[in-house]
Order: structure tokens, then C-alpha cells, then sequence
């Protein structure tokens, strides 16, 4: 998730970050050799043994087109519902500097295409089926989301004062100099678990879901149950990672 925040804004990112200017070539990367750099940040764990390429750390790469599926797994739903957003859209949304560009989007008809259901031989597309993708207007970021993203400023910074004066047993890690901020991308417990946090990214995912729905009115479906973007709705379908669930849909991990 840091790699995303990340490829939406520009270095540095304040944990000294590359920001040299970028190679012209496209075949040839700003990072030649990211395993060998001092640069910790040209690489990065998902587990703290594994190791990968920083995408971010390539400044031809800055102010990415990430393209979300917040939902984050394969549903396909007998009357097009979306399950609940999970909140990493929330924190794409709320970290990165500037505030993203925003269009939404609504896919429908791939489900018919493969159908998670589908018969052997499960590998070939199903041909004569009717898709279509309907783009958005771009979103205002600033009318839509700027209030969060204030409280969300203001929130990080209130978490970031006892880090610039740190107690003397406080671990260097978690102590920042003076004119430093904590790190684009990076949050304490704090930020990833008080209710505070939880709650601003709970009305953001929210809000996000919102500009999606007008365009699945668009499209020519109802108006879905209010309580469909709730996590704990979908919690009644069941505990199954994959296959039919109990409201009929067809689930499956990505």
C-alpha cells in the first residue's frame, strides 16, 4: 500500500527518498541496480524477509495511474451489488500529496465473460456476451474529500509532536528530527488502528463508493440496500474464501 500512496505523488517522501532528475530513456530505469543501493527505499518487504524493486523509487513513475479495484477480490453478484470498499482506496485517497486525480469507473459484463461458475473448459472466455465500461467525470477532490483529508492532516500531525520530542527509552525509529514528518505512506499503530483513523477511512471508502454508485444508477440498476456497504453485510455470506456464498454470489481472492 505504501508503493501505491506512493506512485501518486513525487519523491522524496521524507525517509531520504532519491530525487534525482529522471533518465529520458524509458529503457533504461532512474535505479540500474536496486538491490545494491544504499538507498533502503529503492526496495521493500511484504513480510520483512522477501525483497522487491521499489516502484515508486523510478521518478519516471511519479503521479502513476493506479488503477483500483476496491472491493479487492473477484464478486460477481446476481443483481450487480458491490461488496463493502476495503480502505486501502481510503488511504490512496486521504496520504497522498497532492490529492490524486479521481475517476471513477463501473465495469459490467465480465462476470458473463467468466463467470466464476463456469463449465470446463473453465480456461476459454464465453464469446457473445455484452460488456461495457462506463467512465466517470473526474471527481472534485477537494469539495468531495477535502474536509477528510484535513482531518487526516491534522490527525497525523497530532501523532507526529510526541515523535519530535521523544523520551529518552523511545526507540530511534520512532523519533523524528525537527522539520521532519513521518514518512509518505508510512503510519504508527495509531494511525492504522485508533477509531479516529478507522472512522475517517470508513466515511472515505464510504464517500468513494458513493461516486461509483452513480454510475451503476447510470447503467440502468437500482438502488442497492444502504447496508451493502457495510463489511459486517457481507460477513453473513460466509466464511469461504472462493466459490458460491449463501447470497448467491461468486467469490474468489485475487
Amino acid at each position: 500500500m505504501t508503493q501505491c500512496i506512493r506512485l501518486l505523488c513525487r519523491p522524496p517522501f521524507g525517509d531520504d527518498s532519491p530525487a534525482t532528475p529522471p533518465n529520458p530513456s524509458w529503457r533504461s530505469p532512474d535505479i540500474t541496480d536496486p538491490f545494491s543501493s544504499s538507498q533502503l527505499t529503492y526496495t521493500y518487504t511484504t513480510n520483512g524477509v522477501d525483497t522487491f524493486p521499489a516502484p515508486s523509487a523510478y521518478l519516471s513513475r511519479k503521479h502513476s495511474w493506479v488503477h483500483i479495484f476496491p472491493e479487492g477480490k473477484i464478486h460477481q453478484h446476481p443483481d450487480k451489488a458491490m461488496r463493502y470498499f476495503k480502505w486501502g482506496v481510503a488511504r490512496l485517497i486521504l496520504e497522498a500529496e497532492p490529492l490524486p486525480q479521481i475517476v471513477p469507473m463501473w465495469v459490467d459484463g465480465f462476470d458473463t465473460v467468466m463467470s466464476e461458475d463456469r463449465k470446463a473448459p473453465r480456461w476459454i472466455p464465453r464469446v457473445g456476451k455484452y460488456v461495457r465500461v462506463v467512465f466517470g467525470k473526474e471527481v472534485d477532490g477537494e469539495a468531495v474529500f477535502g474536509d477528510l483529508r484535513e482531518r487526516w492532516r491534522m490527525l497525523k500531525a497530532k501523532e507526529e509532536a510526541p515523535l519530535l520530542s521523544p523520551r529518552d527509552d523511545q526507540a530511534s525509529s520512532q523519533r523524528l528530527e525537527q522539520g521532519q514528518t513521518l514518512p509518505i505512506g508510512v503510519l504508527t499503530d495509531h494511525l492504522k488502528f485508533s477509531q479516529d483513523a478507522v472512522n475517517l477511512r470508513i466515511e472515505c471508502a464510504n464517500r468513494m463508493r458513493q461516486e461509483i454508485l452513480k454510475l451503476r444508477r447510470q447503467a440502468g440498476y437500482p438502488d442497492e440496500h444502504p447496508e451493502a456497504a457495510l463489511a459486517e453485510t457481507w460477513s453473513q455470506e460466509g466464511s469461504g474464501r472462493a466459490g458460491k456464498m449463501k447470497a448467491g454470489s461468486q467469490v474468489k481472492d485475487v
